[in-house]
C-alpha cells in the first residue's frame, strides 16, 4: 500500500470531531495530528502487544508507545490483572489504602537510592513539587533547568521558557535561568553569576546522548558546593536505562528524582522520590513552615499502584531492562543498514540509547528538516509502522523488527530521489509535520 492508497477516511472524520470538541485535537500536544502528514494522522481503536489498530482497521507496528510510558507492550497480562484485583476491592477512599504502603516499599525497594516516595498522576506534578521543595528547603527563588532537555512540565516555571509562553507573567520566566547540558564550567559560572539565589538544578541524567564521563559527579559536587538541590528528571531514563534509573546505572545520587511514564505501562502513575531530610519538608514530622508537596485526589488510586507493581515486578524479574536494550541494538542496526543501502546512511540518523532511539530526517545540505520528516513519515504509515521515534517495547517480536527494517528500507528509497531531486515537496503531499513547541498555530 502507498501513501495515497491508505487514507484513513473514519480517522480523518474522528480527528475533525476531536478538533471540535478538544482544543489542539488532543489531550497531549506531542500526540496531535499536526505531529503527523496531512490526512494520515492514525486515531487509534485499540492495542495489543507491539501492535495496535485505527478506526480505518488498519494495523500497525507502533514505537514510542504512549509516549514512551508503555514499555511492556499494550495491555501487559500481568498488569492488567493486578488493575483488574484492585477495581473489584474499590479504587479510591477517605484514608489511605493498604496498597499505597505496599508500592512504596515496592518503590523503594527498587530505587534504593532514594529514601521516601509520593506518588502523583502525572510528571509535571512531580518536577513541581521538586522545584517547591527545593525552593522551600534552600530560600531561593531561581530554578536552573538543563537548556538542552526538551521538556520538564506544563507549569509555568518551565513553559514560560518555551515559544508557547503566551499567558504565563514575565516576572515568572525571569526566575527560571538554563544551563548546557554536559558542560559544567559554564553551569559553574551560572551558579555564580546568580550566587545564593539558585535552588536547585533539574535535568534529565541522560537522553539521546551518555554523559560526559564526570559530568553527573561534576554537577553533584557542584550543587553541594553552591548550597542547591540537585533534581534528575527520569521520565524516561527511569526503568530503560536501570530498573533504578539513570542515577542506579551511573551511580551519582540526587537530591530529589521524579520518574513516570514506563512505571504505570501507560497507567496514570507518577513518583517524587529522594532524601528524607528534603522530602519530610511535606510531611508532619517536622518543626518547620509546612511545604504543600503533593495532595492530589487521584494520586493514590489503588489500581495505577498496583498497576505500577506490577511493572517493577516484571522488569526486575523477566530483565526487561536488558530485552529493551537488546531489541534497540538490533533495530538500529537494520535501520543504518537499509539507510545506506539505499545512499541515506547520513540524511536517516538513529540516536540516542538502544532503549530510547530516534531518528533524525535531514536534507540535503545535512540539516534538520521537517519536510523530509514527513515524507518518511508518509513512507512509514503507508507500510504500517507507526513511529513518532523508534523508541522499542518489549513487546515486540523478530517479525515486528523485520517488517519494520523492510518498511524503512522502502522509505529510504523514496527518500533518495527526493533528495536527487533536492525538493520533497512531490512525497509530502500535504504541509510538513510540525514542532510542539512553536509561538504561531
Amino acid at each position: 500500500m502507498n501513501a495515497e492508497e491508505l487514507g484513513l477516511p473514519r480517522s480523518r472524520q474522528a480527528n475533525e470531531r476531536l478538533h471540535a470538541l478538544v482544543p489542539g485535537g488532543a489531550h497531549t500536544y506531542a500526540k496531535g495530528d499536526d505531529q503527523y502528514p496531512e490526512n494520515l494522522a492514525p486515531v487509534i481503536s485499540h492495542g495489543r502487544g507491539a501492535h495496535v489498530w485505527d478506526v480505518d482497521g488498519n494495523r500497525y507496528v507502533e514505537y514510542g508507545s504512549g509516549l514512551r510510558s508503555v514499555s511492556l507492550g499494550h495491555a501487559h497480562p500481568r498488569v492488567t490483572e493486578a488493575v483488574r484485583r484492585e477495581l473489584d476491592r474499590g479504587s479510591n477512599f477517605v484514608r489511605p489504602s493498604i496498597v499505597e504502603v505496599d508500592a512504596a516499599e515496592r518503590f523503594l525497594a527498587t530505587v534504593p537510592t532514594a529514601e521516601m516516595v509520593k506518588f502523583a498522576k502525572n510528571g509535571s506534578d512531580a518536577t513541581t513539587a521538586a522545584v517547591r521543595l527545593a525552593r522551600a528547603a534552600t530560600g531561593r527563588p531561581r530554578v536552573a533547568v538543563c537548556a538542552d532537555h526538551p521538556f520538564f512540565s506544563v507549569d509555568d516555571w518551565f513553559i514560560g521558557t518555551t515559544p508557547m509562553s503566551a499567558g504565563i507573567p514575565a516576572a515568572t520566566n525571569e526566575l527560571t535561568v538554563a544551563f548546557p547540558y554536559g558542560d559544567l564550567a559554564a553551569t559553574e559560572e551560572l551558579l555564580a553569576r546568580h550566587e545564593g539565589e539558585v535552588a536547585c538544578l533539574i535535568l534529565e541524567p541522560a537522553t539521546h546522548t551518555e554523559p560526559p564521563p564526570g559530568y553527573l559527579a561534576g554537577l553533584r559536587e557542584l550543587a553541594d558546593r553552591h548550597g542547591c538541590v540537585l533534581v534528575f528528571d527520569e521520565m524516561i531514563t527511569g526503568f530503560r536505562w536501570s530498573e533504578a534509573g539513570a542515577q542506579g546505572l551511573y551511580g551519582v545520587v540526587p537530591d530529589l528524582s521524579t520518574f513516570g511514564k514506563a512505571l504505570g505501562n501507560g497507567f496514570a502513575v507518577a513518583a517524587l522520590a529522594g532524601r528524607r531530610e528534603l522530602m519530610e519538608l511535606g510531611g508532619l514530622r517536622h518543626s518547620g513552615d509546612r511545604v504543600f508537596l503533593l495532595s492530589t485526589t487521584h494520586g493514590a488510586e489503588t489500581h495505577a499502584l498496583a498497576a505500577a507493581m506490577a511493572v517493577q515486578g516484571t522488569y526486575v524479574e523477566e530483565g526487561v531492562t536488558a530485552r529493551l536494550h537488546a531489541l534497540g541494538d538490533r533495530l538500529a542496526a537494520g535501520v543504518r543498514e537499509a539507510a545506506a543501502s539505499m545512499g541515506v546512511g547520513d540524511h536517516v540518523v538513529v540516536r540516542g540509547r538502544a532503549s530510547n532511539l530516534v531518528f533524525a530526517t535531514l536534507d540535503e545540505n545535512g540539516q534538520p528538516s521537517q519536510r523530509y520528516r514527513t515524507l518518511f513519515l508518509r513512507q512509514l504509515l503507508a507500510g504500517g509502522v507507526l513511529a513518532p521515534s523508534f523508541v522499542v517495547s518489549s513487546a515486540l517480536g523478530d517479525a515486528d523488527l523485520d517488517h519494520t527494517v523492510d518498511v524503512v528500507a522502502e522509505a529510504c528509497a523514496v527518500y533518495r530521489k527526493a533528495l536527487d531531486a533536492a525538493d520533497p515537496t512531490p512525497w509530502m503531499a500535504g504541509r510538513p509535520v510540525k514542532p510542539v513547541f512553536r509561538r504561531l498555530v
